[in-house]
């Protein structure tokens, strides 16, 4: 018999049943992968990590992220769950956590409060931005129960982008935000008539609210109907908008989660470099529970 504690922590939010749930897997040298899906799968979060012995030393571990369907190249909240948690372990007390993913290296820094408390934890995204096909604002909305006339498309048509993990990123009205619904049977329809998807459909819906934005994100096919909060959606949002406004950084507060009643906060910036435009995001994490799964 083999045994692997785990430890859950709610992302985004500074207090618990908030933000976004994480099941982190602290030490799992040993696990199949077959056992890493199947304990995502039985834990029925959006994302659970694994955390292994890193290829190169000179990093921190080698994080592997799971949802209920299959592995993921790079997610937000469990990169920040998974600092905050191997930071209460000790880790990360010398300078930023360097983690191994299929996307790249994602850097953690901790965060810390006037006593020095770790109250949570800021990543830079592993990818500059890259945007790819638009989709047309019809198929936005029937995917989000939507008209068409909600999807907002002066600033931009809704687009796939990604710095590390893609997304189609849409503009809609205030009103339209809060009443979308996602729609399986629509997700399917577009999927299979979009082959620029490639399969594919996580669909990040935004609205202005004053200088802030509120947020949300369905991904049905995936296992996600609906995400408290996306990390690795806001990012590429953050580095779009930077590219439309023109200037060499931008900052952004953005709200999501109320709909499902887990209300989070994700602080994004974003910024220009040599190798294009990224971003990072950051936000407060408490921690939940914790136990053992034996094998």
């Amino acid at each position: 018999m083999r045994s692997f504690r785990f430890v859950t922590v709610d992302v985004f939010t500074d207090r618990r049943f908030g933000g976004n749930p994480l099941a982190v897997f602290p030490d799992a040298a040993g696990l199949l992968d077959s056992e890493m899906q199947s304990l995502a799968t039985e834990f029925n979060l959006s994302e659970t990590t694994f955390v292994l012995p890193p290829a190169d030393p000179a990093n921190t571990a080698r994080v592997r992220i799971f949802n209920t369907t299959g592995e993921m190249p790079f997610a937000g909240h469990p990169n920040v769950g998974t600092g905050y948690v191997l930071a209460q372990a000790g880790l990360g007390q010398a300078g930023a956590l360097k983690f191994e993913e299929l996307a790249g290296l994602v850097t953690v820094r901790i965060d810390r409060d006037a006593q020095a408390g770790i109250v949570g934890a800021t990543i830079d995204a592993p990818q500059p931005l890259s945007l790819g096909a638009e989709l047309s604002p019809e198929a936005v909305a029937i995917c989000a129960g939507l008209a068409p006339s909600d999807v907002v498309t002066s600033n931009h048509r809704p687009v796939e982008a990604s710095m590390g993990n893609p997304f189609i990123l849409a503009e809609v009205s205030g009103p339209a935000l809060a009443r979308a619904s996602p729609d399986t049977t629509a997700f399917r329809r577009v999927v299979a008539h979009s082959p620029q998807l490639a399969g594919r459909l996580a669909l990040y819906l935004y609205a202005f609210d004053g200088d802030a934005i509120r947020a949300r994100m369905f991904a049905p096919l995936s296992g996600t109907y609906e995400d408290p909060a996306t990390g690795s959606a806001a990012t590429p949002l953050s580095g779009l908008l930077l590219s439309l406004i023109g200037g060499e950084s931008a900052a952004y507060d953005i709200r999501q989660g109320a709909e499902m009643g887990r209300p989070s906060l994700l602080r994004v910036a974003a910024h220009r470099s040599s190798e294009g435009i990224r971003a990072s995001v950051g936000g407060s994490c408490v921690p939940v529970l914790q136990g053992e799964v034996t094998l």
